[in-house]
């Protein structure tokens, strides 16, 4: 014989025991509007936090598929003026802490980087000219010299006395 509450019968008897304390509950002449609130609440509040992860979710994915086409097409960089080329260039050449910072003037006219100062040897020169030069889309001019020796001055420039 089968038991009653694993039955047909006996599920069905379950489940009206439960809506019928559930309508009980709800609906008791004495405190069930308060009751019947507080559930109200509690549905909205549910349908609140499920909206707001809905949100969150569509935000996500929405910033991850930016992320995606970010990396496929990376933007083109915008192009520097001429204090942004400059400091470009001193942040490249003052990361070696073997350039002397306090003798090398670092400036910027038209798109083109003039270097000027004096340091210790041409092997110097040569190697921070080279640095400068390395970088993408930078045209130097270079006017360092040693000790010794006079300054260079750019192509057109007059010699003042």
């Amino acid at each position: 014989m089968l038991c009653a509450h694993r039955s047909g019968r006996g599920r069905s008897f379950l489940a009206g025991a439960v809506v019928g304390a559930v309508f009980a509950e709800l609906f008791d002449p004495e405190r069930g509007r308060r009751r019947r609130e507080r559930a109200a609440g509690a549905v909205r509040h549910g349908e609140h936090r499920a909206a707001r992860a809905g949100r969150a979710t569509v935000l996500q994915v929405f910033g991850r598929a930016r992320g995606a086409r970010h990396r496929l097409f990376p933007p083109e960089p915008a192009p520097l003026d001429d204090a942004g080329l400059a400091h470009k260039v001193e942040s490249v050449l003052f990361r070696d802490p073997s350039v002397p910072k306090g003798r090398i003037s670092v400036n910027a006219e038209l798109g083109t980087v003039y270097l000027r100062g004096e340091l210790e040897s041409a092997e110097q020169i040569d190697d921070v000219v080279h640095a400068a030069e390395g970088i993408v889309g930078v045209e130097v001019v270079s006017l360092l010299h040693t000790p010794g020796t006079p300054a260079p001055h750019p192509a057109g420039a007059r010699l003042v006395s």
